[in-house]
């Protein structure tokens, strides 16, 4: 290969093209990458450029060091699991949100009283130190080895106006979904999604290995009057998954004019 002409500092270039590499599937998950000498003479340039990019594609998650060895292709860079993030309802009335995948439960229900923060509270459109349910679970997709963190956060003042609701803040989603319909609620979904770095407690539960952000969504239920009602977070390696959405066009709001 002819030597990189590329903007930027030189061992910025080398990542850069070694980076395509796997993505392309030149350097496959799993192999070795070609040793420091076959690198410099690929890319014309010096041993400790090399390894400077290296570390930076370590620092990415790409690449992964296994002493004695050399370094090794971690990841194609492509996620393995598309989770689908639809809701569901069959003419029965029943609500389903795994999009067909299975999962198996490995940690939980952990059933628990908790309170609003900074983060939460708007979402729920409380203050802080609002009480709550609080539900964790741990789920696993056996066909990937997926593991995927999910909490539930029931405000007290909709566990009280829930026939049931109180007396079980464990059910599963769709079952509690359920419940708010047949209270009264025409429900609705809000969702946002952010990138970041995982907690330690994250990554030993999730198996998320080192320099690789988490995916963490959040996901708000509304009902009467756009009343929220539920929150419901999601946390899952970003190098594992990736999440999928159906989207429709919703009716456009009539204007409203104003009279004198």
């Amino acid at each position: 290969m002819a030597e990189i002409q590329r903007p930027g500092a030189l061992y910025q270039q080398v990542a850069a093209a070694i980076r395509e590499a796997i993505l392309s599937g030149e350097f496959q998950a799993g192999a070795p990458l070609p040793s420091e000498a076959q690198l410099i003479e690929r890319y014309k340039v010096s041993r400790p450029t090399v390894r400077n990019a290296v570390a930076a594609l370590r620092a990415e998650g790409l690449i992964e060091v296994h002493h004695g060895k050399g370094s090794f292709v971690r990841s194609s860079g492509l996620p393995v699991l598309t989770i689908d993030r639809r809701v569901t309802r069959t003419g029965a009335g029943r609500f389903t949100t795994a999009g067909g995948q299975s999962w198996e439960l490995t940690d939980g229900p952990s059933v628990y009283r908790t309170q609003t923060t900074a983060i939460t509270g708007p979402s729920l459109e409380l203050g802080e130190m609002e009480e709550l349910f609080g539900c964790d679970r741990v789920l696993l997709d056996q066909a990937t080895g997926t593991r995927v963190s999910h909490r539930l956060l029931i405000p007290l003042a909709t566990a009280e106006q829930v026939p049931g609701l109180a007396d079980s803040p464990d059910a599963e989603p769709e079952a509690i979904y359920a419940m708010l319909t047949k209270a009264g609620h025409k429900l609705w979904w809000q969702e946002t999604v952010r990138a970041r770095m995982p907690l330690p407690d994250e990554r030993s539960s999730l198996h998320i290995p080192d320099a690789t952000p988490v995916l963490h969504t959040t996901r708000t239920t509304h009902g009467l009057d756009d009343q929220p009602l539920i929150l419901e977070e999601l946390r899952i390696g970003a190098d594992r998954a990736q999440l999928g959405y159906r989207i429709t066009a919703d009716k456009a709001t009539a204007a409203r004019t104003a009279t004198a």
